[in-house]
């Protein structure tokens, strides 16, 4: 959200798109509406400069418990305290199919902190996240400040069971030199068809939209 320059652009989104939920970074969660068109605020970080949310769509979704983490921080968090919490979870129930899965809006350390830093506070949050919902579908999207090596990144990941989704186009717009796949998703017992980069709004980073489904043996 751009420390809530883009907060404008949210009812277009959900219009436009017919999200079913909107994972926010950087915004300000002391203004934050109780919904966003047919989306209803899960819940946000209470002590963060940079916050993150969680909004759902009502009509089909059940939200059934919340809650933030603070995860391993880099020297820019201690000198700078941007981010207390840097990642927030909603175990929810899908009325249109009675299953329950797990949806978290999640901000790495900045390109100032290390990849192995990023590694470990991705892994943390994945362990956190079975707190809530052990074994459930998990999507986790956000800003991971991951442009390069992501390769690495990936054959990690997928050791854990989750499976990384990069945006079918970079998006970052600040720096001509840090123009890359910072937004993207990662996924446990999910299909993620695809990871759209959007349009460029008041934020330096570009929505992405991702498209999931579950897991058809799963279900069967």
């Amino acid at each position: 959200m751009r420390e809530n320059r883009a907060i404008g652009e949210l009812f277009e989104l959900t219009q436009r798109f017919s999200v079913d939920m909107l994972c926010l970074q950087e915004c300000d969660t002391t203004t934050l509406p109780d919904t966003v068109g047919g989306l209803r605020l899960a819940d946000s970080t209470k002590r963060n400069r940079l916050g993150l949310a969680i909004y759902y769509r009502f009509d089909r979704f059940t939200a059934e418990e919340t809650k933030t983490f603070a995860l391993k921080k880099s020297l820019h968090d201690h000198v700078m305290a941007p981010a207390h919490e840097r990642l927030i979870g909603t175990r929810m129930i899908d009325k249109s199919n009675d299953r329950s899965l797990v949806v978290a809006s999640f901000h790495a350390a900045p390109l100032t902190a290390s990849n192995s830093l990023r590694r470990k506070q991705i892994h943390a949050a994945h362990t956190e996240l079975g707190s809530i919902g052990e074994g459930l579908p998990t999507v986790m999207v956000g800003d991971f400040n991951y442009p390069f090596f992501r390769k690495n990144l990936t054959a990690r990941v997928r050791d854990t069971g989750y499976e990384v989704t990069a945006s079918d186009s970079s998006t970052y717009t600040r720096y001509k030199f840090f123009n890359g796949h910072f937004d993207f998703a990662t996924s446990y017992d999910l299909n993620i068809g695809n990871v759209r980069t959007l349009p460029a709004g008041d934020s330096d980073h570009m929505p992405i939209l991702v498209s999931a489904s579950y897991n058809l043996a799963a279900v069967a």
